[in-house]
């Protein structure tokens, strides 16, 4: 039955479309927070002193505006690949424990702690054939 079959020879393409299209969500759900200037960038970078981290919540934010806006598009084009996956995934995280700190209903973080499976999941199985990492870094050849 053509359900059951192996499709694994596909799972290049998934990991494309996957990536472009969480890409492009992360770019635009970090694009205003990376133009939102240093009292956006400090709210949000605020957000480590939940971990205990109180020096610097402007260059925090501004990093983690970084890591959703640009490391978005690295994500779709396939750049860079586990960096942008793992702030991603940094990023998830300190959302997700600030929506539980805070007492936010599981409706609420459900869509952080999501992402955060989803780039770390990612992270592990790497970008693709088709991604530029994959052009510009080739794995070598096994000669085995």
């Amino acid at each position: 039955m053509a359900l059951f079959e192996n499709r694994y020879k596909t799972h290049d393409l998934g990991l494309l479309i996957l990536r472009v299209g969480i890409g492009i969500m992360f770019t635009i759900h970090g694009y205003p927070k990376l133009v939102g200037g240093p009292e956006v960038w400090e709210k949000i970078g605020g957000t480590m002193k939940i971990v205990g981290i109180s020096f610097a919540p402007t260059v925090w934010g501004l990093i983690a505006a970084i890591a959703e806006a640009v490391g978005g598009q690295l994500l779709a084009i396939g750049l860079f690949f586990r960096l942008a996956c793992a702030l991603l995934l940094g990023t998830m995280i300190m959302a997700t424990i600030q929506h539980v700190r805070s007492g936010d209903d599981f409706q609420v973080y459900s869509h952080a702690l999501e992402a955060a499976f989803l780039f770390l999941g990612l992270l592990f199985s790497g970008p693709g054939r088709y991604s530029l990492d994959q052009l510009l870094f080739p794995p070598p050849r096994r000669l085995y």
